[in-house]
C-alpha cells in the first residue's frame, strides 16, 4: 500500500475492514481530494475573520440563479420514502442491533456526534454494520441477548460520517492523517455498498457540519468518484445534509443543488445551529446572545424562521425535510418525570408534523412510537408530504438573523448545568463513549459544544445572572466547576483520572480567551 501506514494498534477481525484494497480505495480519494477539503476550511476561516470584523450573513448574490431556476433533486431512493420515525445512536454493537430492530423507518449510524472516534470505535463499528447487513450479528449481555428481526422490519442504515475538520491520526497517507470524512465514507462504502444494493436499498449517508455549497459540491465529487472506482451506478449514493451551521442555513438550495443527483433532503440540527451562531458571531457582543440552552425553544422567532425555511426549500426541490432531536431517555423510576417529558416531546413533533417535516429524530427506542404516532397522524397512509410546498412561507435573512427577540434568562442554574452537562460528558468522551445519558437526556458533542460556547459567549460578555446578579467570569465559572465536581466524587462510578483529562479541557475550551473552533479538536489530540 504505497504510502499508506496504520498507527493505531490491530484487535481481533481489524483485518477484515483494513484490507490492502479498501485502505487502497481509501487512500485515492485522499489523494484525489485532500488538499479541497484544506481550501474549503481555510475558506472557513477566511470567512469567519470577515464575520468577526463586523461583516453578517445574507443569501449569495452569486447563486441566485440557482435559487431562482427550475430544478428538483433526484427522486427519494428505495428504504429513504418513508422516513416518519428515524433514531439515532453510535456504532456499537448494542446499539446496532437495538437501532436496527426499534421500528424506526431509518437508522443515523453515527460516526460523528454519537461516536468518541477511538481506533477501537471507528473500526468496531464498521465491522458492526457489515455484520449486521450479513445478518452475523449479536450480542449479549447480563444473561440477555440480542439479535435481528427479519430483514423487512429493520431500520435502513444511513451513516453520518465525521465532518470535513476532523482527521483520523491513526491512518496516514505519505506520514499525514487522512480526513476522517474520507475515512468513515470510504471504508462503509467499499464493504457495504454493494451489501447494501443486494438488500434492495443503497450506501446511504448524513452529512454534518457543512458551512457552504462548495463543501457540498466536494462530497458529491467524492460520490461521483466512488462510484466509478467501483463500478457502482451514478446516483446510487443518497445524502441528507445537516443544516447545523449558521451559514448553511443561508444556502440550503445551493446545498441541495450541488447534491441533487445524490440528495435525500435536509434536515435541521438544533444543538449544532446554536452553537454555531455563537462561533461565528462571537465577537459581536450582546447582539447574538443566547440565554441559557434549556430556554431557547424551536419557537424563537430565528428558529422557528430556521426551520421554516428549511422545509419550504425541501419540498420545493422535491426533498425530504427532516426534524430534529427528541433527546429524551424515558427514565424507568420517575413516572411524572416522563409524563412531563413525553408531553413536552409529543408536543414537538407535533409542531415538526404541523409544519410539514416528513419524519424526525429520536434518540432512545422508547420514543419511536410517540413519534411515529404523531406523524400517523399527518401522513396517514402516504409515505411523506413532500408535495406540501409550504409557499406561504417567507424568510429573510434578517428573519434568520433575529437571535436578539430570544426570549429567556441566563441563571446560575443554567450556567451549573452546563458545567455539569460539559463535565460529565468530557469524562464519557476521553473515555470512549460519545452518546451519553445525563439527567434523562441523551447528550452527545454536539450538547457539549453549546454548553461550552455559551459559558465563553457569557464571560465574554459580563452577563449578569438573573437570579442571583452575580456577574459570570472566569473566577466564578472555576468555583462552580470546583463545586459540581466536588458533587460528581461522591457519585458512584467516579474516574479521577478521566474526570482531571475532562477538566483541563473544559477550561481550555470554555474559559481561554481564544476561542477553540470545535472542543472535539484539542479533545481528539488527548485521545491515544
Amino acid at each position: 500500500m504505497d504510502g499508506v501506514e496504520i498507527t493505531g494498534t490491530s484487535q481481533d477481525r481489524f483485518d477484515e475492514i483494513l484490507t490492502p484494497e479498501a485502505l487502497a480505495f481509501v487512500a485515492a480519494l485522499q489523494r484525489e481530494f485532500g488538499a479541497r477539503r484544506i481550501e474549503l476550511l481555510q475558506a472557513r476561516q477566511a470567512r469567519q475573520a470577515e464575520l468577526s470584523a463586523g461583516g453578517t450573513l445574507d443569501f449569495l448574490p452569486e447563486t441566485k440563479h440557482v435559487r431562482e431556476s427550475e430544478w428538483r433533486v433526484a427522486p427519494p431512493a428505495p428504504g429513504l420514502v418513508d422516513r416518519r420515525v428515524e433514531i439515532t445512536g453510535p456504532v456499537d454493537r448494542k446499539m446496532t442491533i437495538n437501532a436496527l430492530n426499534s421500528g424506526a423507518k431509518v437508522w443515523l449510524a453515527d460516526f460523528e456526534d454519537a461516536n468518541a472516534p477511538t481506533w477501537e470505535n471507528t473500526v468496531n463499528g464498521q465491522l458492526n454494520l457489515r455484520d449486521a447487513l450479513d445478518r452475523a450479528i449479536d450480542f449479549e449481555t447480563g444473561g440477555k441477548s440480542y439479535t435481528l428481526k427479519p430483514d423487512e422490519e429493520l431500520a435502513t442504515i444511513v451513516v453520518r460520517p465525521r465532518g470535513w475538520h476532523l482527521e483520523e491520526k491513526h491512518l496516514l497517507l505519505d506520514g499525514a492523517p487522512m480526513s476522517g470524512s474520507l475515512v468513515d465514507f470510504g471504508l462503509y462504502f467499499f464493504h457495504c455498498a454493494a451489501r447494501q444494493i443486494a438488500k434492495g436499498k443503497g450506501p446511504y449517508f448524513y452529512l454534518p457540519k457543512m458551512e457552504s455549497h462548495l463543501e457540498a459540491r466536494l462530497w458529491n465529487d467524492v460520490f461521483v468518484r466512488a462510484q466509478d472506482l467501483l463500478g457502482i451506478p451514478q446516483g446510487t449514493i443518497r445524502a441528507t445534509v445537516l443544516i447545523e451551521t449558521y451559514p448553511a442555513a443561508f444556502e440550503m438550495e445551493e446545498i441541495l443543488y450541488e447534491l441533487r443527483d445524490h440528495s435525500a433532503g435536509l434536515n435541521a440540527g438544533r444543538w449544532d445551529y446554536l452553537f454555531s451562531v455563537i462561533k461565528k458571531f462571537r465577537t459581536r457582543g450582546k447582539e447574538f446572545l443566547l440565554p441559557e440552552r434549556n430556554a431557547v425553544t424551536m419557537t424563537a422567532p430565528f428558529m422557528r424562521a430556521y426551520t421554516e425555511l428549511l422545509v419550504r426549500t425541501c419540498h420545493k426541490r422535491g426533498a425530504h425535510a427532516i426534524g430534529g432531536m427528541a433527546a429524551f431517555i424515558p427514565s424507568r423510576r420517575d413516572a411524572e418525570v416522563n409524563k412531563v417529558a413525553l408531553e413536552k416531546v409529543r408536543a414537538d413533533k407535533t409542531r415538526e408534523s404541523g409544519d410539514g417535516f416528513d419524519g424526525s429524530w429520536v434518540a432512545h427506542p422508547d420514543l419511536v412510537p410517540i413519534c411515529r404516532e404523531v406523524f400517523d397522524g399527518v401522513l396517514g397512509e402516504r409515505p411523506n408530504q413532500i408535495d406540501r410546498l409550504r409557499e406561504d412561507v417567507s424568510v429573510s435573512a434578517a428573519d434568520l438573523l433575529a437571535v436578539s427577540e430570544t426570549p429567556g434568562d441566563i441563571t446560575e442554574a443554567g450556567l451549573r448545568n452546563n458545567v455539569d452537562v460539559a463535565l460529565r460528558y468530557l469524562a464519557a468522551w476521553m473515555g470512549g463513549l460519545g452518546a451519553v445519558a445525563i439527567h434523562n437526556l441523551m447528550e452527545d458533542a454536539a450538547t457539549a459544544e453549546i454548553s461550552r460556547s455559551q459559558i465563553w459567549q457569557w464571560i465574554h460578555n459580563g452577563i449578569e445572572l438573573a437570579d442571583t446578579g452575580a456577574v459570570v467570569t472566569r473566577e466564578l465559572v472555576e468555583q462552580i466547576i470546583d463545586e459540581e465536581l466536588a458533587k460528581i466524587k461522591a457519585e458512584p462510578g467516579y474516574d479521577e483520572a478521566l474526570y482531571a483529562q475532562a477538566t483541563a479541557l473544559f477550561k481550555e475550551v470554555a474559559l481561554d480567551d481564544d476561542f477553540a473552533e470545535f472542543l472535539t479538536l484539542p479533545a481528539y489530540a488527548r485521545m491515544p
